[in-house]
Formats: structure tokens, sequence, C-alpha cells
């Protein structure tokens, strides 16, 4: 069966997570979109020259602004805006990428009015949350990307603190994707169905929580730039859970309509992803420290999502 995927901006982390869908042959057409001239055709390009060497057969295609060549798209992936400098928290970015999420996803739904999004643009839950309330799809169809990624930083730095394979890590992030908002959930970690804090200490778990929650801005601080090639794969995971219908749980930013509590907000929590897009929503025993921790995080989105009201964007 043929699908097709879109991902707007052709930057780091759109490119990487083309070329991950490519590789793994998710989709039968990849469309990379930039508003910058010859951007997206170049890296398009690029990574169909690895066609014959990686062995895949999907077609990676590349446009410059023309929303007419994403026609059709079953998911499309918002990674335009611009990324994090040294010293610059997500939320810094919300004045400059919430007008480009916001004619983005406008222009995307004319082509592709069935598609499911998914958001990675920063502040990634407020961004989420300015397409839900502009756009009006259902619910199932907007994902926030963020819990994937913090997910895949958490099992690492408890791989490494373990010294075994991040394969055999089970463990995912919760909150906001935010530097200060993230819930990295040590209780229910596992490595191999045994709970990691049967064989960490406490401190040692409190300092991977820690790690997590900076790892985009440790990384920023080392490359100058915003990391990619894990946010390019976590959206890229994200996209083969919903076209492969792979029932698959992975943490995301969505929409609470009374889970953990919550309402009109969307935030991250574990959800089974399919072909519908938000599936379920999976509501977890949290510990009493874990329940407080989600609490301030979801007060602190809200608080970001404020700005978009102040600067009349919804």
């Amino acid at each position: 069966m043929k699908s097709k995927v879109t991902v707007v901006g052709a930057g780091n982390v759109g490119a990487t997570c083309a070329n991950v869908l490519a590789i793994n042959e998710v989709a039968s057409e990849v469309v990379l979109l930039d508003v910058k001239e010859g951007v997206a055709e170049g890296k398009a390009m690029d990574i169909m020259q690895t066609a014959q060497l990686m062995g895949f057969d999907t077609v990676v295609k590349g446009c410059t602004n023309d929303y007419a060549q994403t026609a059709d798209s079953d998911v499309v992936v918002i990674t335009s805006g611009v990324p994090r400098k040294p010293g610059m928290t997500r939320e810094d970015l919300i004045g400059i990428n919430a007008g480009i999420v916001k004619s983005v996803s406008q222009s995307i739904l004319e082509y592709s009015p069935n598609a499911i999004l998914i958001i990675v643009s920063n502040p990634m839950d407020t961004m989420a949350c300015l397409a839900m309330k502009i756009l009006g799809l259902p619910s199932n169809r907007i994902i926030g990307m963020g819990g994937a990624l913090d997910s895949s930083r958490f099992t690492y730095y408890l791989s490494q603190a373990l010294q075994c394979n991040a394969n055999d890590v089970q463990g995912m992030v919760i909150g906001g994707h935010g530097d200060t908002t993230m819930v990295p959930l040590t209780s229910l970690a596992t490595y191999k169905g045994v709970p990691v804090s049967k064989l960490l200490s406490k401190e040692k778990l409190q300092e991977i929580a820690k790690a997590t929650m900076v790892g985009g801005a440790t990384l920023t601080g080392l490359l100058g730039t915003s990391a990619w090639m894990a946010p390019g794969a976590a959206s890229a995971i994200v996209v083969e859970a919903i076209l492969r219908d792979q029932k698959k749980l992975i943490p995301c930013s969505v929409a609470l309509n009374g889970e953990y509590g919550l309402t009109d907000i969307m935030i991250g929590v574990p959800v089974i992803l399919g072909k519908n897009g938000v599936e379920k929503i999976v509501e977890l025993e949290l510990s009493e420290e874990e329940k407080e921790k989600f609490a301030a995080s979801a007060v602190a989105v809200r608080k970001t999502n404020e700005i978009l009201k102040e600067m009349n964007l919804v």
C-alpha cells in the first residue's frame, strides 16, 4: 500500500527525519519542503544518491515552498522554525516559531485535509497547542513528538550508568518538552524487566533524571545549535508507528480531556499510536513525587501557552 509523508523544514532535523524514513522504507514517497531555494531539492537529491548504497526504494523529493507537491500526504512532520542557540530556552523561540507553524499547518491542510500532523518545532507543547486551536482537527490527528526524543535520551543515560545496551532498557519521560518541565519516570524504568531502582542508587537516578532534562541544552552547548540525529530519528519512529499501524506505546504531547486530571492542554503522556494517530492515552500509576512534578509541569506549559493569547495567535 502506497503512503506519503511530507517533512516541512529541510534543516538538520527535517533532513535526518526524511533520511531515516527513506532508509527504513516507512513510506513510498517522502517530500521535503523548505522556504529556502534549493535546500530541500539538494538534500532530497543527496538522500536519493544513497538509495543504491543503502538498498531502499522510497522516493524522496524536494521542493521550495510549493505545497501542491505535498498533496495527499498521510502524515506531515513540521520541523520548520528557528533552532536553539546556546543560552536559549525552547520558550525563547515562541515569538518566531508560532507564526511559522501557524502558516505551515494551514497551508498543509489545504492540500492534505486528512493528514495526521506531527509537531517538532519548539516550544513543542505550545506549538502543538497552537495547531490544535487554529486548525480545529480531531485531537487524535495532532501529535507533539517530544516525549519520544526525551525518553530515548533517558534510556541512553540509564544505559550509560548501567553499562549496558540501551535496547535492554525501558524508560519514559512525560510532562512538558522543556529543560525544567520534563518528568523522567525513574520509578517505572527497567533493565530487562528489573526495576532500575534495584540496580542504581536514588542519588544516581536523580543525576540521570537531571541529565535527561537538560539533554537538549547539553548538546546545544557542544554543537552550537540544536541536536538533530536523535530528534530526526524520534520523529521518524512516530511516523512509522502510525503508517505501519504498530499500536506502539510512545510518550507524545497530546490533548488531554480529563486524563491525569487535566483538560485543555497538550502535554507529554504515554499513548498508543496507530493508523488513526493517537488511538489511546495510557494512564500510569505515578509515585507521589512524580504526580507533583507532572502537575508542576502542566502549570509551566499553561504559562507558556498564555503567550499565544498575548500575541493574539489563538
